[in-house]
């Protein structure tokens, strides 16, 4: 019997991955289960349930519309009832929703069942970081591996060709998860360094909404080019300080400079820093507005680094992340991010 899959969220980026997954499944039945069940929280959607519209129309009319999902892929509102079977689980949802997940799957799911975080963000501690793949595996008692990659959900729903990185300490489970994901147009490469293929998930997005803040102001390429350089620049510094022993070449994988130059000219925080910019609306309003009941994870990550940076007083080594964080919140001027890069410790 091949291993049976279930994916925890269903968001556009989860709806993206379920295409693949469901296609992938089926061609490769010696090694999976031919049903994919998805948990999906329940929401009403146009007077109807959505759950019942996945598995009538087969396509998430809220957050992917007009991309057809596999009809091996049932949507499920109960996390106890999709995940009951599981042997391999895909964490899709944002990552401040979690620990919650965990604690009710805790118990309910077999021991011999392995999980891999697609969640581009961190859990903050009073110590330092930690790893959503760390939270899981400590909540479950499972290994948890991580794929991270340039992927906006609507270019790989379209069969785009793009690369992903998949993070696994164990290399079994690696192979494994690069059996189920990947395709023709969905590449996947295999590094042993889980720590910074999460690290980069999660930073990008805050070096994304400094490249929209630039954008919102006019600025051009070459400005753009800066912020992508200087962001890099203090991922991988965040990362040596937080996650010691980080390898500096999983940065040029596709979870590192590949996703990051994708966010910057393309991602939802991009989309945020502009219209940070040209609007006087609150980071709340603007998720309401552009969003459609999605979040932008770019916010929460700034906030989340800028508490731990002003705890171990840091925040004149990260000035992108501090600025970015100070923007969103309303507590500087976007006119004075510029003068941030300017005066950037990488410049001394």
């Amino acid at each position: 019997m091949g291993k049976a899959v279930c994916i925890i969220g269903s968001g556009n980026w989860g709806s993206a991955i379920a295409k693949i997954v469901g296609n992938n499944v089926r061609e490769r039945s010696e090694l999976f289960d031919p049903l994919v069940r998805m948990y999906v929280y329940e929401e009403m959607v146009d007077g109807e349930k959505l759950t019942e519209l996945i598995n009538t129309k087969h396509e998430n009319v809220k957050y992917l519309p007009g991309v057809q999902l596999p009809d091996n892929v049932v949507a499920v509102p109960n996390l106890l009832e999709a995940s009951k079977d599981g042997d391999i689980f895909i964490f899709v949802l944002p990552h401040q929703f979690v620990m919650n997940i965990c604690t009710t799957m805790k118990g309910n799911i077999k021991k011999d069942s392995i999980a891999v975080s697609l969640i581009k963000g961190v859990s903050i501690m009073e110590s330092g970081i930690k790893l959503i793949s760390d939270v899981i595996t400590e909540e479950l008692g499972i290994h948890c591996s991580a794929m991270m990659g340039a992927n906006l959900a609507g270019e790989v729903a379209q069969e785009q060709f793009c690369e992903s990185t998949i993070g696994s300490t164990n290399e079994k489970n690696g192979k494994l998860l690069k059996r189920l994901f990947e395709t023709p147009y969905f590449h996947c490469m295999i590094v042993n360094d889980t720590p910074t293929v999460e690290i980069c998930g999660a930073l990008k997005n805050v070096v994304g909404i400094g490249a929209g803040i630039v954008d919102g102001m006019g600025y051009g390429d070459n400005t753009k080019a800066a912020v992508i350089r200087l962001g890099l620049m203090e991922m991988i510094k965040f990362a040596d300080l937080f996650s010691p022993g980080s390898q500096t070449s999983t940065f040029f994988q596709s979870c590192g400079i590949a996703d990051l130059v994708a966010t910057c000219h393309g991602g939802r925080n991009r989309m945020l820093g502009e219209s940070v910019v040209r609007s006087s609306k609150t980071v709340k309003q603007l998720e309401k507005e552009l969003l459609h009941g999605q979040s932008f994870q770019g916010p929460l990550v700034a906030r989340e680094i800028y508490h731990i940076l002003e705890t171990k007083h840091m925040l004149d080594q990260f000035p992108m992340f501090m600025s970015v964080h100070k923007i969103c919140e309303r507590d500087m001027e976007p006119s004075e991010f510029v003068s941030c890069l300017r005066n950037h410790p990488e410049h001394m």
